[in-house]
């Protein structure tokens, strides 16, 4: 007979699940120092690299020679064609650096996902052990949105799988399953399928709340005399935490608390609904809490 992998572990993880979940309803503050305490972490990793993350940022317009008859497509819907799409450029630079900060700073592991955001890793600490309470690991979702000037908006295109939802699991057989979120504009809205778990259980037993962040590098665009754009270095880098579905949904339900929370993205309407984008608006975050909003200024 054949093991079953997919329910080796189900019963075990559900019961977990269920006693986490119902712990965190009861005490949201703990999830909110947990978020609170990784975006000092990230914050604390930037401002101790900053000069070598300006270096590596700027490094991709002094290449330009290697990568100028080959470059990267234009996106959005009608791109005026004088900037040239730097999201690999944060990527590569932010991810590598931040995943080799956690692993000097705690146990990590590099669980599988079929899907999720740019940079993913569980990192576990004494001290996340002191904040949570009943697991010492939190499962961190990192997303690195490089911006220039005319796009630098004040919130985060976020995917259905970046962000954590309502995490119902009723049967062990049903899985977990999340209420849709409005995301609402001042003309138009949608729903927003938010595809991720508040919290994971491990087949090891670990349990992992799941805190989400997006990291805003955003560049300028430097011009010559003819107007034509000769580079585009690192300007200034933009930090958001995101709360756990949890708290977006049941405890303390910001998402009815601060309406305008999410928006609707940039998605034309004929994208199948599961997969449309939302917009996380930055103020409405600073407006749970100012420290879920953070600007490191990199010029000079």
């Amino acid at each position: 007979m054949t093991l079953n992998m997919f329910k080796q572990f189900a019963e075990s993880q559900h019961a977990a699940y269920l006693e986490a979940v119902s712990y965190y309803k009861e005490n949201p503050q703990r999830l909110i120092d947990a978020e609170k305490f990784v975006m000092d972490e990230i914050l604390h990793f930037i401002d101790i690299h900053l000069p070598e993350i300006k270096t590596d940022y700027d490094e991709a317009s002094y290449l330009y020679s290697f990568w100028k008859n080959y470059p990267p497509l234009n996106r959005g819907k009608a791109p005026v064609g004088d900037q040239y799409p730097w999201l690999e450029v944060g990527e590569q630079v932010f991810g590598n650096k931040l995943q080799r900060h956690f692993n000097a700073n705690f146990s990590v592991k590099d669980s599988g996902l079929p899907s999720g955001s740019d940079d993913r890793c569980i990192i576990s600490s004494e001290r996340i052990r002191q904040i949570l309470g009943i697991t010492d690991s939190v499962w961190v979702f990192v997303d690195i949105k490089s911006a220039g000037p005319r796009d630098d908006y004040y919130n985060a295109v976020m995917s259905p799988y970046q962000i954590s939802g309502s995490g119902n699991w009723v049967k062990t057989d049903d899985g977990v399953k999340n209420n849709p979120i409005k995301a609402q504009g001042k003309l138009v809205s949608h729903n927003f399928f938010c595809s991720l778990s508040p919290i994971y259980v491990l087949s090891d037993g670990t349990v992992a709340p799941l805190l989400t962040f997006a990291i805003k590098p955003v560049y300028d665009m430097l011009k010559d005399e003819y107007d034509k754009t000769i580079g585009q270095p690192l300007s200034n880098i933009k930090v958001a935490s995101i709360p756990n579905g949890i708290l977006l949904t049941k405890n303390p339900n910001y998402n009815k608390k601060f309406p305008g929370l999410f928006i609707p993205g940039k998605d034309e309407k004929s994208k199948k609904e599961l997969k449309m984008r939302a917009r996380v608006s930055f103020s409405m975050l600073k407006e749970i809490a100012d420290w879920r909003v953070k600007e490191v200024n990199v010029k000079g």
